[in-house]
């Protein structure tokens, strides 16, 4: 075995037996590879994105850069292994600057195997080499910022303008420009940060167990972590009792709220479609645009134009009235029943000055101005008069006042006197003959006074 080979194997060996399959892959013939790197980022390195509304994002870690080699057969004594270098996030203006700073590492150790190097140096110093610091500028369509800022950074590492310019062939940038990506970066380090947490060792809160992160769940505004035999038990509950909004940290007086997506990972299907059908219900609620149809077996979510009191079904195309839900009825105001005439005169009362715009929206000003009336003409006629029991018309009554009794004294007789209202009010409508009418009003008036006698005499008597 020639000595070219011997260092080559000892290499290849090393390099397995420091990183993982992972990041580390052997092709079959043994003299080809590729290596995933991942660079070691400061703390709180952050993502800016440019545009109209500038945000930031906080990420531990970004994709990693991919170099492939090949060892040919007199390296590392003569030639340099025959690599490519691509990236995700990085310009190619800035793949570049790398691949020719790993040339100058290969003359700088002309002779000796070089790929521990090369790796050690795109892990540790690939960000100071490009001058890259937090925030790293990305622009409002997702894609890196190549115009200006990484075509200056790599420019100045190579040490020539110009130079920087030309791209290197061995420079690849694995995504084009319509990708998002603001999107691929977030998504790749919330990936790492779960592969991370599944890793570890965690107890829950609510049965004191330590188990790993796989088995267990995070809610991720306040990072609280539980089993998730626990969570799926309490989730149950919760859905089963309707409490969709409820589906809070279980840590006291934590507001932190369960994603959609978690409460679907833990929940079974039934649980989570009736799940989805509160919490849209409970939403739609909240929504002032939103009512829902009132017949019964509908019940579907009416979308209502602005200034309209008009909704349409869009399932069975009933119109109706979003104030009073009965059949649609144009300008016309909402019809009110005579029984809640009362309670309307309360709550206008007792209501501010938006409330009462409202119910005179609905109602109409007349409408409600005749509620409060008759209202309190119909508790005045129920402390101060009493029914003719014949035709039920609303008769005064009066307290004698030299007897100290409250006991009343109708000032008529019931009978007589309906019969006497009937005769008169026929008369002024001439719906009767006139000397006919005059009989009958004779009549009635010498049945009155001898039941007011009666009446007289009976009192005498009491």
């Amino acid at each position: 075995m020639s000595a070219d080979q011997e260092a080559k194997d000892d290499e290849l060996l090393a390099l397995a037996s420091i990183y993982d399959e992972e990041e580390f892959h052997r092709t079959e013939s043994g003299q080809e590879g590729e290596i995933h790197l991942c660079i070691e980022l400061p703390a709180d390195f952050r993502l800016l994105v440019k545009g109209q509304t500038p945000s930031e994002h906080t990420v531990s870690s970004l994709p990693p850069l991919v170099l492939s080699f090949e060892l040919p057969a007199d390296y590392p004594s003569r030639t340099p292994p025959i690599f490519t270098l691509s990236s995700k996030w990085l310009t190619r203006v800035q793949i570049t600057a790398l691949c020719r700073r790993l040339d100058e590492l290969w003359e700088e150790n002309y002779g000796n195997v070089i790929l521990f190097t090369w790796i050690q140096f795109l892990k540790e110093e690939t960000l100071d080499h490009l001058r890259i610091m937090s925030p790293l500028e990305i622009q409002s369509n997702g894609s890196q910022d190549q115009s200006q800022a990484g075509q200056r950074q790599a420019a100045v590492a190579s040490g020539e303008k110009s130079k920087a310019q030309e791209l290197d062939p061995r420079a690849v940038q694995e995504v084009d420009f319509k990708t998002d990506l603001l999107t691929l970066l977030l998504d790749f380090d919330g990936a790492q940060k779960e592969k991370v947490f599944n890793a570890k060792l965690f107890c829950c809160g609510i049965c004191f167990s330590e188990k790993l992160g796989s088995d267990c769940l995070v809610f991720k505004e306040c990072q609280h972590v539980y089993c998730k035999t626990c969570v799926k038990e309490y989730f149950e509950i919760q859905i089963k009792d309707g409490k969709v909004q409820c589906l809070h940290c279980p840590e006291p007086e934590c507001t932190s709220m369960a994603t959609p997506t978690q409460v679907k990972l833990l929940v079974g299907e039934e649980e989570f479609a009736r799940y989805d059908r509160l919490l849209l219900q409970s939403s739609l609620d909240l929504m002032a645009d939103v009512v829902y149809c009132p017949r019964s077996s509908c019940c579907m979510a009416v979308m209502v134009e602005p200034d309209s009191t008009m909704g349409i079904c869009p399932s069975c195309r009933y119109a109706f009235c979003t104030l009073c839900r009965r059949s649609y009825h144009g300008v016309s105001h909402c019809k009110i029943s005579a029984d809640e005439l009362h309670s309307l005169r309360d709550e206008y009362l007792s209501a501010g000055d938006e409330a009462r715009k409202f119910l005179e929206k609905r109602f109409g000003k007349r409408v409600i101005q005749r509620a409060v009336e008759e209202s309190f003409s119909t508790d005045w006629l129920k402390s101060n008069c009493k029914q003719c029991p014949c035709c039920g018309t609303n008769i005064q009554v009066c307290v004698n006042a030299s007897l100290l009794c409250d006991d009343p004294v109708l000032l008529t007789s019931s009978f007589a006197l309906c019969l006497l209202l009937f005769v008169i009010i026929h008369m002024r409508l001439q719906l009767l003959p006139h000397k006919l009418m005059m009989m009958m009003m004779m009549m009635m008036m010498m049945m009155l006074l001898l039941l007011l006698l009666l009446e007289e005499c009976q009192w005498a008597k009491w």
